[in-house]
């Protein structure tokens, strides 16, 4: 991974959900029929392990069933794309992974991961991740395995340990989370949850950070999201978190809390000490946010500002992370990424520089790397993420 200065579309105005219905300029196409791969995992291997440019995945909708695994041998930087009618709206995804796996028959926790994300630089959008195993064991939906990992309107689906958050450094952005036990958990990798759904299904613990030594970077932060049942299930309790590790570190923050967390808000873990552990809230809301806290937790002053956790931003998609719709301006900004590898699209007429032509309805008209036409001949040019601008 190189952080060098390049020059792209960056934008600002108010928030728009766009759809993606068709695929960005270059990208490899996943469907049931009629794409160059009828799965993720053949399109991931694909890719060649010297390429270090920029790969984009755009998958049709339906459910793709198995395990897939992006290893660290893959230096590309990845962005996959589920098919949506509208981008900001994970209810709307058509695009599920799927599969059945506990780690008492995988082997681990990793092993069980639906998907399993081990490389640096990747991003996935509008796609849900579904571990079906069930009750009664570990069953991982997403392992998040390797830095820079973002994750936007995603739905993440379990029961016990949905999402291990593992190493590195991750953001979640507009995404569903749902479970029971643990269901957010991992021990080395910094986590940020933005404008997140957490829906529990039983009665249970939402995180458990493993963070074991002061050397341990490990921090999960909930910011401005959302802790409620799942819909259609009785009454449950839940509560915000318990210590897998001696020096366990979250902070739940502006965060709308249903009467589904206990009042105590958090738990101990049964053998460890809670003298260096780090609970804390600040700013939160709903009646799950009023009950009298256990003594060994805190009150923040003031938010954690995202950047004091994760450090630089320049990998994150800030523009769907600040619901930002394009007017457009070219300026120069510093990201973790290498040159993008692009093509031109069969939809619309294309010459250098995207002049002298007109892109269809839904077709691609902006992002990263695009050198297509940037004049819609119907609608206008409306962005969607860092990527990919759309005619809609």
């Amino acid at each position: 991974m190189i952080l060098r200065s390049i020059y792209c579309l960056c934008f600002v105005g108010l928030a728009l959900a766009a759809p993606r219905t068709s695929p960005p300029s270059g990208a490899i196409v996943v469907a049931k029929s009629g794409g160059q791969y009828t799965g993720l995992q053949a399109a991931i291997n694909s890719i060649s392990p010297s390429n270090t440019g920029n790969v984009v995945i755009f998958i049709q909708p339906g459910s793709y069933s198995g395990q897939v695994y992006i290893p660290r041998t893959i230096q590309a930087g990845i962005a996959i794309y589920g098919y949506t009618p509208n981008d900001q709206d994970y209810n709307q995804n058509q695009v599920t992974l799927v599969n059945s796996l506990g780690a008492d028959v995988a082997g681990n926790n990793d092993a069980s991961g639906t998907l399993r994300v081990h490389t640096t630089n990747f991003k996935a959008y509008n796609i849900n991740i579904h571990n079906s195993r069930g009750p009664g064991v570990q069953a991982i939906a997403l392992s998040a395995q390797g830095n820079y990992q973002a994750y936007y309107g995603c739905k993440l689906l379990g029961y016990q340990d949905t999402v291990l958050v593992n190493e590195g450094t991750n953001v979640f952005n507009k995404c569903y989370i749902e479970g029971a036990t643990d269901f957010i958990f991992g021990q080395r990798a910094i986590a940020w949850f933005e404008k997140c759904t957490i829906a529990v299904s039983a009665n249970g613990y939402i995180t458990a950070n493993g963070r074991d030594s002061p050397s341990n970077p490990s921090y999960y932060v909930i910011n401005a999201s959302t802790i409620q049942a799942k819909s259609g299930v009785g009454s449950v309790l839940t509560y915000l978190g318990r210590p897998w590790r001696g020096y366990s570190h979250t902070v739940f923050q502006n965060t709308y809390m249903t009467s589904v967390v206990r009042p105590a808000g958090w738990s101990e873990w049964s053998g460890v000490s809670n003298d260096n552990v780090y609970y804390a809230e600040y700013g939160n809301t709903g009646s799950g946010s009023q009950g009298t806290r256990v003594s060994w937790s805190k009150k923040l002053g003031s938010a954690l500002a995202l950047g004091s956790i994760v450090g630089s931003t320049s990998w994150i998609d800030m523009n769907y992370w600040n619901d930002a719709t394009p007017t457009a301006a070219t300026t120069s900004r510093t990201m973790a990424t290498t040159t993008p590898r692009t093509t031109t699209m069969s939809t619309g007429t294309t010459t250098t520089n995207g002049t002298g032509c007109q892109q269809v309805l839904y077709g691609q008209c902006g992002g990263q790397g695009y050198t297509g036409c940037t004049i819609c001949a119907t609608g206008k040019c409306n962005y969607s993420n860092d990527w990919y601008s759309q005619c809609t």
